[in-house]
């Protein structure tokens, strides 16, 4: 698509950006649709956010996406915060109304819909076990919340972190926090077991969170991670008989929520799959 005059901006706030996808991503899906949007990465320091949201509105962008490391920075410049991303506590996407900028969270949504569409899964009366308690667990535990989850157990390093997130979701559904010494009795009667850490992640690709002999056939197996695309996880998720379920799905949808937020149409999800498929085997 030709850059005009009248194009609108939307693009990426965070710290580092270069090594992102969503340009790629959603420039596709603008051109598909014939939109007349563009998409660019904006490396903004931390101590700068706040004349980046300011930027938002004095030039007139459409709206962004948010990445690390001003997810939660971001909350007290926006006029109005979607009751899902004020739960959540953290924003990653911005959406400008006539300059009212509203705050968004569409990874947990878009997690839910990679899930239920790669799996089949019926999510309502699951009991899940959480690896993690981070913002992507926040995320994630959240958004299965509202799909009537039975019961959410946290497995995490750190105790104190674990308990604050399952005190929050205890106001809404049963949630535990899993000592070590269960971890492997809680994920032998769960349904569905999520890795949200970054155990696993390309360079350590040998690392896996959960030993091999706790996973069984009736488990589906998730893991955020898409890079690698298979993680060591994931692998021996199929060698236990389990169903495995990549991240990656979680990062497209994420990117399809938030193009629906700025445009009101239906997302090309499968033209930006394949785009940054092709650019990931690119890049190998």
């Amino acid at each position: 698509m030709m850059i005009t005059s009248t194009t609108k901006l939307v693009g990426l706030l965070g710290h580092p950006v270069g090594h992102s996808f969503s340009p790629l991503m959603h420039n596709a899906a603008f051109a598909e649709k014939g939109l007349p949007f563009a998409y660019a990465a904006f490396d903004v320091d931390p101590a700068r956010i706040g004349e980046a949201i300011a930027g938002i509105r004095a030039l007139g962008l459409r709206g962004v996406n948010v990445t690390i490391p001003h997810k939660v920075a971001v909350m007290p410049y926006l006029d109005e915060i979607d009751p899902l991303a004020a739960q959540i506590g953290a924003v990653n996407t911005i959406v400008n109304e006539q300059d009212k900028l509203i705050g968004y969270n569409t990874d947990g949504p878009g997690y839910v819909r990679s899930l239920t569409e790669e799996t089949g899964i019926n999510l309502q009366g699951q009991t899940v076990t959480i690896v993690g308690a981070g913002g992507a667990a926040r995320a994630v535990a959240f958004s299965l919340a509202k799909q009537q989850v039975k019961e959410i157990r946290l497995i995490n390093r750190s105790r104190a972190k674990a308990e604050e997130l399952a005190e929050q979701l205890s106001a809404i559904l049963p949630a535990v926090v899993v000592e070590a010494e269960q971890s492997k009795e809680a994920i032998a009667n769960s349904g569905l077991l999520i890795n949200t850490t970054s155990v696993g992640m390309y360079p350590n690709v040998a690392d896996t969170p959960i030993a091999a002999e706790w996973l069984h056939r009736d488990l589906i197996v998730s893991d955020l991670i898409y890079n690698p695309f298979k993680t060591r996880l994931l692998a021996l998720a199929e060698e236990n008989g389990a169903t495995a379920h990549s991240g990656f799905g979680m990062f497209i949808n994420q990117g399809a929520l938030a193009f629906e937020l700025w445009t009101g149409l239906d997302a090309p999800a499968e033209l930006m799959r394949k785009t940054v498929l092709d650019a990931l085997r690119q890049a190998v």
